[in-house]
């Protein structure tokens, strides 16, 4: 009996521990108006506070703060109150009586108000959540994550072990908004298959969320750009939810997922556009500094003439005010709006002066890249920068560091190598990847270039710097055997250097692993062969052939860069009408979607493959899409923008000369007089030789043209007429000159109007090819060679290219030797 009345008691003992009901004070709380009444009620009520309670006050304190924007926000004085201590010691004594969300939530909120990591009730509570972390749901589990993140313990055994919780529930979990969450915490920690993973289960759920969810897709995109994973699909998904909810993204969402897209490089015109308008709007909103900075860095890049300048009146105005990391911010993004207002830019490099001892070697480096761009000079600015470049030098250890620390240092005003920056070099070496490597030897040849110059002379040891670096690359190449891992180190790879004395070897490497070549890596070993002018059939043929298997797996964003070797270098593979077939299928159902430019550089490099497929030429001649190529031109820096209207120009005279039948009319004809009417007519010293070569040849000076502007304006060097008997026709006598197009519009297509030759006569092009005109590594005529020789046939010329290496051998090596080749060239006969 005394057995059972005690088991009976025991829940009522447990129950006067706490108060009758605490709702009624949990309710007491809600009612708070401000953060004063909330420390009035635990000052009165402390004694009888339950662990709940404990944590709907750190709730409510938290609502007051979220509340209030950035410049009213009180945290200083929230966590310096007197009864703020007394929550902190009541909380501290409740850590293991809390439930798993109240435990989490009060972490968070602890951190908010900028508790320290170090703190004894931090450390309570996150060793009680450790304690407790299997037995936590997704939605805690998420949470706890971003705490442990907002710690910086993203490599931490405790993230390792949520890493291992996620990848066991993986399954089970269909809550986006906490998985995301996850993602982005955890992402430092997973294998490539684990990132496959989270990556297929996102995919499944998206449709589940809510379209509104734009936090959602921003961590996604987050996630992918930590794990450096370009996934189109799930790009393009999280992209079409930015842009139907635009009217909800702020300044902060905006710039960072603009950040998010550039390094991904992620191209969406209609987001850029989208944020454009959006931003420019926000212009005179805007007066603090830190979301001005914001303002500035996201916006100045696509900005117009008129909203530069208001950026950088505005900024001018704050400067003062600047923080250290703002000046820099905006001395980058000054940089890439290539600004030109010399007071604004001394202003900047002032603050940054004050504070350069503070930077990090990645930050010195990207000032000394700014202000050489920006032309700015000051000797006292520069002097100063390179000692605190040297004394990082001195101390560093890492070679990526010390790389950029050496290739900083080799872009000052007057520089030189000395000792120190050798023996730094020389240290590191037997550790460097590639990267590194190539850094150290562009560092060097500036070095040498700088000494030769002024000096007029090149030492010793920069030559036997030279040596030990080419030693360390191509020891590394050797010791390579993971396709993924080279190609790693060779996406950023570019200069003198890597190509002279590593590039063979390289793509000699490439060759024993291409069997590894597959959907994921295809698009970027295609760049990178396309980028080094170098023709291997093996690997091209490797690459149509995983193409051609693979297609399906494969983003139709990727194609330019698949078939850019095969239009760049001129080769055609076995299955050469497959190959351009399948990727031109792929890409059908996306040409409404990709981006205008993208297009435009697509239809040039299948042109330049003679392959000119109707449905992609009909969506780029069209009214609608050329004024979309405008919208975005205008976003363009000046030199991409440039480039993109000569391919569109390029890209008008090969369908007008090689497809005819399309009825595609010319419209480039004021473009053209703009940009080349200046240059005809003029010629170069080498050029001068020649035509006076060719001129006796031909039998008199007045029988030769050189730099001749030819119908849908091709340039050639030079031109002369042959009647039927191979003799030359003077130009003066005959009054034969080339017809110039007239205007075209998009009613009409005008045909070309020229003047008529005598019967049998024929028009000669010559051509001087020199090295830009062929592959790197052997005489292969490249694509744009060719398909200018092609234009110039179809004009109705005889084409003779003459290529550097036959015109500048030895056996071309005297006046008459060279006078004897040009004669058998344009008559086809010997010494006369």
């Amino acid at each position: 009996m005394l057995r059972l009345r005690a088991i009976c008691l025991f829940p009522w003992r447990l129950f006067h521990f706490r108060p009758f009901s605490c709702e009624p004070l949990i309710s007491q709380m809600d009612k708070c108006t401000d953060e004063e009444q909330v420390f009035d009620f635990i000052e009165k009520n402390k004694a009888v506070l339950s662990e709940k309670q404990v944590g709907c006050a750190f709730n409510v304190l938290w609502q007051f703060q979220k509340q209030k924007t950035s410049l009213l926000k009180s945290v200083e004085y929230i966590r310096d109150h007197p009864q703020f201590l007394t929550l902190y010691n009541l909380t501290t004594s409740k850590v293991e009586f809390m439930n798993d969300d109240t435990l989490v939530n009060v972490l968070y909120i602890t951190q908010q108000f900028a508790i320290e990591a170090h703190d004894p009730l931090v450390e309570a509570l996150v060793t009680e959540a450790w304690r407790r972390l299997e037995r936590f749901d997704i939605h805690v589990l998420s949470k706890f994550s971003t705490c442990l993140a907002d710690q910086h313990l993203h490599f931490s055994p405790l993230m390792g072990k949520i890493a291992d919780i996620v990848n066991r529930k993986l399954e089970t979990i269909q809550d986006l908004r906490s998985l995301s969450v996850l993602m982005v915490s955890i992402s430092s920690l997973i294998s490539q298959r684990f990132q496959k993973q989270l990556v297929k289960k996102t995919e499944l759920l998206f449709d589940s969320i809510d379209s509104s969810q734009v936090n959602i897709a921003r961590r996604i995109v987050q996630f992918l750009r930590n794990t450096k994973y370009c996934y189109y699909p799930l790009l393009e998904r999280c992209n079409k939810t930015f842009l139907s909810h635009a009217n909800h993204l702020d300044l902060e969402s905006i710039s960072k997922i603009l950040s998010l897209y550039h390094f991904l490089q992620f191209h969406s015109f209609e987001f850029v556009l989208m944020a454009k308008k959006r931003l420019t709007e926000m212009i005179p909103l805007i007066d603090h500094p830190a979301s001005f900075v914001k303002l500035f860095i996201a916006l100045g890049p696509t900005a117009g003439p008129e909203e530069k300048k208001q950026l950088e009146s505005s900024i001018l105005l704050m400067s003062e005010e600047l923080t250290s990391q703002q000046a820099l911010a905006v001395m980058g993004a000054m940089e890439e709006m290539e600004s030109r207002n010399s007071r604004l830019i001394k202003k900047i490099a002032s603050i940054l002066h004050k504070h350069l001892d503070d930077y990090k070697p990645i930050e010195l480096l990207k000032i000394t890249q700014a202000l050489i761009v920006l032309h700015y000079r000051s000797k006292e600015f520069f002097v100063k920068l390179r000692e605190v470049l040297l004394s990082h030098l001195k101390i560093s250890v890492k070679s990526s560091e010390v790389s950029l620390l050496v290739y900083a240092i080799s872009m000052l005003p007057s520089s030189h190598l000395d000792e120190v920056v050798i023996s730094r070099i020389e240290a590191v070496l037997p550790q460097c990847d590639l990267n590194d490597l190539n850094s150290f030897a562009t560092s060097v040849l500036r070095w040498i270039q700088y000494d030769y110059m002024y000096l007029e002379s090149t030492t010793g040891k920069q030559l036997k710097l030279l040596q030990k670096l080419d030693h360390y690359g191509h020891q590394r190449l050797q010791k390579c055997n993971n396709l993924n891992l080279l190609w790693e180190e060779l996406k950023s790879l570019k200069g003198d250097w890597f190509v002279e004395s590593l590039l063979e070897e390289t793509i000699a490497t490439l060759q024993c692993l291409m069997d590894d070549i597959n959907y994921v890596n295809v698009a970027g070993i295609s760049s990178f062969i396309a980028r080094m002018n170098y023709l291997n059939t093996l690997i091209l043929d490797r690459i149509a052939s995983v193409v051609l298997q693979q297609i399906e797996k494969i983003h139709p964003f990727a194609v330019l860069a698949i078939i850019l070797p095969f239009s760049i270098l001129n080769y055609d593979p076995p299955q050469r009408d497959e190959f351009f077939g399948t990727c031109i299928q792929h890409l059908n159902s996306y040409l409404t979607v990709l981006d205008p430019l993208m297009l435009v550089f697509l239809g040039f490099s299948f042109a330049t493959l003679q392959y000119f497929p109707e449905d992609l030429l009909k969506t780029i001649f069209n009214i609608k899409f050329l004024d979309r190529l405008d919208s975005q031109l205008e976003l363009l820096c000046s030199s991409l923008n440039m480039r993109v209207q000569f391919r569109l120009m390029e890209l008008n005279r090969a369908v007008c000369l090689e497809c005819p039948e399309y009825q595609i009319p010319w419209f480039h004809d004021r473009f053209c007089q703009q940009h080349y009417n200046k240059d005809i007519g003029s010629v170069n010293g080498v050029q001068q030789h020649i035509y006076k070569m060719l001129a006796e040849v031909l039998g008199g000076i007045n029988c030769v043209k050189a730099s001749v502007l030819t119908p849908y304006y091709h340039t050639v060097d030079f031109e002369c007429i042959l009647d039927k008997r191979k003799k030359p026709l003077p130009y003066g006598n005959h009054n034969i000159t080339l017809g110039k197009l007239p205007a075209s519009h998009w009613e009409s297509n005008t045909p070309i109007v020229r003047s008529r030759l005598p019967p049998g006569a024929e028009r000669i092009a010559l051509e001087f090819l020199d090295l830009r005109a062929f592959c790197r590594n052997i005489p292969h005529l490249k694509g744009k060679s060719a398909m200018k020789k092609r234009h110039l046939e179809i004009l109705g010329y005889r084409v003779i290219q003459i290529p550097h290496f036959e015109w500048n051998s030895m056996a071309l090596s005297t006046k008459d030797a060279r006078m004897d080749y040009l004669r058998e060239r344009i008559f086809g006969e010997g010494k006369s």
